[in-house]
């Protein structure tokens, strides 16, 4: 029959192993025998110690004297913790008393409660204090192959938390080959804490000013008086329930030089407008009629645009292609989000303040062949690529 103990003589016991003591020494303060303090030891947390002979203790105990509580829970905080675990109080009514919200008692508690659901603060204040002198060990130090493979990924504009959800993606079962974005950013800004090539810094900066707002809508007799605006457009389009529903913009470069673009905002699929010589509304309309003309029907049913002069000329692009022109209110570029954020991936080839006629339609198409095969995380890591092919073959 198994003996029975006070309730307090395993804390006790707890308590004397995280102050230092060796479990021998620990288990014959409270009246126990060596076996049974060490199978209390094993279930309060499986902290290691020295060694696990009968002097055996902490390797590193937590410090007895501490100074003011700040931004971490101390041992006083968790002591009454503790205390509050073993009255029955609520997770709130515990953190009202030791001026903490109930949701740093409930982590607190989850994250460090022992094998049988018993929560000791010594253990748990041991175990935040080695964690804190036990830093864990940086994969990207001596990894080469996951450098190797993070490198050629940032070469083609994937950002570190595209990169982070591709490995965990990849390598679900091996956890060596999976990173957090943030340690690939702390490789890439800390010498020496990485191996990753030193110019691939160099591939997060998109050098990005302050976008200036359109002033076309501020001239009298706007061509744009007459036109649909966004919020006239249909429900199917707001909600990317049918595909076929473009956005589109112009990314500027130096000396006026500039790239015309257009999203699919159900797929994210991406065209590029070649625009030789000037932006103007004869240009554009030429060029979005020549590249969107290539679609089926059914995969042109509207675009969305800012109220720029190159779109001027919306009239013949709605009667050439059969689709309807929606025009955005003004100064809001985030009517057009999914533009937007693909302009922002686009600027990793095409930097501000370049010349962007040196592109040929050649290197349009290949740039947007790049993306349209990059993995997306709104598209649960399907391509664009794969997503409007998939149309065209329901369609055909």
């Amino acid at each position: 029959m198994a003996r029975l103990f006070p309730p307090n003589t395993r804390t006790e016991f707890v308590d004397l192993v995280c102050g230092g003591m060796s479990i021998l020494a620990a288990a014959r303060r409270v009246g126990v025998t060596h076996g049974a303090g060490r199978i209390w030891w094993a279930q309060s947390g499986h902290m290691l110690t020295v060694n696990m002979g009968p002097v055996g203790g902490l390797s590193d105990p937590a410090p007895t004297a501490e100074g003011p509580g700040g931004r971490a829970l101390n041992l006083a905080e968790r002591g009454m913790i503790q205390m509050g675990r073993r009255s029955g109080m609520s997770y709130a009514a515990i953190g009202e008393a030791i001026g903490r919200d109930k949701s740093v008692v409930w982590r607190e508690v989850n994250r460090n409660a022992s094998a049988d659901g018993v929560y000791y603060a010594s253990v748990a204040h041991t175990q935040a204090h080695q964690a804190r002198r036990r830093p864990k060990p940086l994969k990207l130090v001596e990894d080469e192959a996951l450098c190797r493979l993070i490198g050629v990924w940032m070469d083609d504009g994937w950002s570190p938390k595209l990169i982070s959800a591709m490995l965990a993606f990849h390598f679900a079962d091996d956890q060596t080959m999976q990173v957090s974005h943030e340690t690939i950013y702390q490789a890439l800004y800390v010498q020496t804490r990485g191996s990753l090539r030193a110019d691939l810094a160099e591939k997060l900066s998109l050098k990005r000013k302050q976008r200036v707002p359109h002033t076309a809508d501020r001239q009298k007799n706007s061509p744009y008086k007459d036109a649909f605006k966004i919020s006239e457009r249909p429900a199917e389009a707001a909600d990317r329930a049918v595909p076929g529903h473009w956005e589109g913009d112009l990314i500027i470069g130096s000396d006026g030089t500039a790239i015309g673009t257009l999203v699919e905002r159900s797929t994210r699929f991406t065209i590029l407008l070649h625009l030789p010589g000037d932006h103007t509304a004869d240009t554009v309309a030429a060029a979005m009629i020549r590249e969107m003309g290539k679609l089926p029907d059914h995969l042109r049913l509207s675009i969305t645009w800012d109220r720029g002069s190159e779109l001027a000329g919306y009239a013949r692009i709605q009667t050439a292609l059969d689709t309807t022109l929606y025009f955005c209110d003004p100064h809001s570029p985030w009517q057009r989000g999914s533009n937007e954020n693909t302009n922002r991936l686009l600027r990793f080839w095409f930097e501000k303040g370049s010349d962007l006629s040196v592109h040929t339609p050649d290197d349009l198409r290949q740039v947007a062949a790049k993306l349209n095969r990059r993995p997306r995380p709104t598209l649960n890591l399907e391509t664009p690529a794969n997503r409007l092919n998939q149309l065209l073959q329901a369609a055909a």
